[in-house]
This record gives C-alpha cells, sequence and structure tokens, in this order.
C-alpha cells in the first residue's frame, strides 16, 4: 500500500502502512549509536514514543526532536526514540550539541527495511531514500496507541496527541 505526503506542497509517495492503531506494532533492527542493531526487544517494558524523521539536518526535526525530549524528562517509563537516516555520528554530534539526553537516536542506515516496514519509506521525490515524518506511540507490549503520518513532510507532529496516547 502507498500513501502521499508533501513537501513544500509538491506529493511524494509513501510505501508501506503505518502500524494501526490498537495493532501491534512490528519488530524492527536499526542502529544504534553505540553501532550495535537494536530491537523492540531491547525497549521491552517500557512505553515508546518512535518520533520518525527525515533527518536531524532539518529545522522541523530537529524541533520535533527537541521538543520530545523535553516532554521525556517527565514521562514514567517510557523512551523516546527519534529514527532517521542520519549515521549514528551524526545523530550523536546533535544530540550533544544540543543537550538532548532524554531520547535515543536510531539509524536506518544499515536497515532500510524498516522504513517500508513501518510505512514510511518515501518513494519518490527529493527525499527519496528516507523516512516520512510520524510519529507513532506503543505501549510496554508493543501495542499500537497513536499513530500520525504528518502529511506535509515540513510540519510538525501534534505532539499533545501523541503524549495524551501515553495516558
Amino acid at each position: 500500500m502507498s500513501t502521499t505526503v508533501t513537501l513544500h506542497g509538491n506529493p511524494a509517495r509513501v510505501d508501506g502502512d503505518l502500524p494501526a492503531v490498537g495493532g501491534r506494532a512490528p519488530d524492527f533492527s536499526l542502529t544504534n549509536g553505540e553501532l550495535a542493531d537494536v530491537s523492540l526487544k531491547n525497549f521491552a517494558g517500557k512505553r515508546k514514543v518512535l518520533n520518525i524523521v527525515p533527518s536531524l539536518d532539518t529545522p522541523t526535526c530537529a524541533t520535533s526532536t527537541r521538543k520530545f525530549n523535553e516532554s521525556a524528562a517527565t514521562l514514567n517509563n517510557a523512551v523516546v526514540l527519534v529514527v532517521s537516516a542520519d549515521l549514528p555520528f551524526a545523530a550523536g554530534r546533535f544530540c550533544a550539541t544540543e543537550g538532548l539526553k532524554n531520547v535515543a537516536h536510531l539509524s536506518t542506515f544499515r536497515h532500510p527495511e524498516f522504513m517500508k516496514a513501518w510505512g514510511v519509506a518515501i518513494a519518490d521525490g527529493p527525499l527519496a531514500g528516507v523516512t516520512a515524518r510520524a510519529v507513532v506511540v506503543l505501549d510496554e507490549n508493543d501495542k499500537v496507541l497513536h499513530a500520525e503520518m504528518v502529511g506535509e513532510i515540513g510540519n510538525e507532529p501534534n505532539y499533545a496527541a501523541a503524549l495524551k496516547a501515553l495516558g
């Protein structure tokens, strides 16, 4: 299945299906800052906010990561996972420079299959090969509580709705 988002009003096709609210999230393999591959099992028993972004080098992605970092400091038994195509080295520099200690960055660079499995694979246009902007919230058992595909890539997600889903 595919859907369409826009980048500055220009359409871009996104392949795959965003995990459905009420369903179980698909597992993944992504690369963390220590260059280790991790999966949902690494975050077992925690509630998860996946802030999926094209690249931390863009203003909106940086803003959403900062805002979720701020919110994460007050979350109980939850982790914020920022997923992008950025290399772990670049993401680590970004988080260090910004003083972001409440988010964990995970990279798709070795695992592009994540993008289609999670329904965020931009398939055409200038951003083909990176993720669309989306937020998925999971409970402790990886049940999807909230899923938002942001229709315009340059827009921020609905933070209040994502955080409210955590209860």
